[in-house]
């Protein structure tokens, strides 16, 4: 199982904070995942974003990084400020 979690914009935008999935062979990494988030279509676009940013298990890494049955997953917006 994978937790995922979805913050800011992501959460308000898809109406989900979080939900768990089956670790699927196909996800291999983040980046698997979040092809399989984005294929579900609409609002799931948001996930497309070129400022997105996620961190596994509490970690803040790229969407290269491995996924193992277990992991939590958090995607974000990247936070300006002025």
């Amino acid at each position: 199982m994978i937790q995922v979690q979805y913050f800011a914009r992501y959460r308000e935008t898809l109406g989900l904070d979080a939900e768990r999935l089956d670790a699927l062979p196909a996800f291999a990494t983040l980046e698997d995942l979040r092809q399989h988030l984005l294929a579900r279509g609409g609002v799931w676009k948001v996930l497309d974003e070129r400022g997105l940013m996620c961190a596994r298990n509490e970690e803040l890494c790229s969407l290269a990084e491995p996924l193992a049955d277990g992991d939590a997953v958090a995607f974000f917006p990247t936070v300006t400020g002025g």
